[in-house]
């Protein structure tokens, strides 16, 4: 299939997740401003116009009331919520496997980065369609020390060259599915991320500047940090921001 000349991307979001670290209601159904922390994140990646499709997977026990309600949210490029898996990688697989025939180029993102800049979004889908994968991160600003919680401190490590990974995360088509058959022969262990998938198969993926704002809601400091963010996103804060990297992970 020869690619078209627009950049245009497929972006499947893994949200079956239950995240334990912050108790209570499932953090990507919390309400941030109007809607669902997912909703927003899925509305944020809508504002890439390289974004044509989006395919969900959800929560197993509860993916047919998650249909209704992105149904009712009024998402132009939503095109399927399926069961999500018992992992993430699980869950990226059967969102994959029910991407458009057409999809050139997927993106993988998490859903609980509704702060996603659309220029960010763009870059990783035209890095992706020249080099084949890649993904957003953001260059480490601390000091690294390994160490054991309650223990005692060892060794500094050299920050220079270490990255703190962030979504989306793209790839051709073709090579995410030469991953997962590789992962399948191989019988590893599930990557933390889809990164760690690929580059387990033996491909690169090469490095797009990401936007320090995109933060993962993970914890309960991370959601008041959203809540306190976001007024001031919707006064402006999706801009685009960051380029792209000529380097790659390996």
């Amino acid at each position: 299939m020869t690619q078209s000349d627009d950049p245009a991307a497929t972006v499947l979001i893994p949200a079956a997740g239950r995240g334990t670290r912050l108790e209570g209601k499932r953090k990507q159904l919390r309400r941030l401003g109007d809607a669902p922390v997912l909703v927003q994140t899925l509305r944020a990646l809508e504002r890439c116009a390289a974004v044509q499709a989006l395919v969900v997977a959800g929560p197993p026990d509860r993916t047919e009331a998650l249909r209704s309600e992105l149904d009712a949210a009024g998402l132009a490029t939503l095109r399927a919520v399926v069961e999500g898996g018992a992992s993430r990688q699980a869950s990226v697989r059967r969102a994959f496997e029910a991407a458009p025939d057409e999809a050139e180029v997927v993106l993988v993102h998490d859903a609980v980065r509704p702060f996603v800049p659309a220029g960010r979004v763009r870059a990783v889908v035209e890095a992706t369609r020249e080099k084949g994968a890649a993904a957003l991160a953001v260059p480490a600003s601390d000091t690294l020390r390994r160490g054991k919680r309650g223990g005692r401190f060892g060794d500094t490590i050299d920050r220079a060259g270490c990255f703190r990974m962030q979504t989306p995360q793209g790839f051709r088509c073709a090579l995410l599915a030469d991953a997962f058959t590789r992962i399948d022969q191989q019988n590893t262990a599930p990557a933390t991320d889809d990164v760690g998938l690929v580059q387990a198969a033996g491909h690169d993926v090469h490095v797009v500047e990401g936007d320090r704002r995109n933060f993962k809601i993970t914890t309960p400091a991370d959601w008041q940090l959203a809540q306190a963010l976001w007024p001031v996103w919707l006064e402006g804060g999706n801009v685009e921001g960051g380029r792209t990297a000529d380097e790659h992970c390996k």
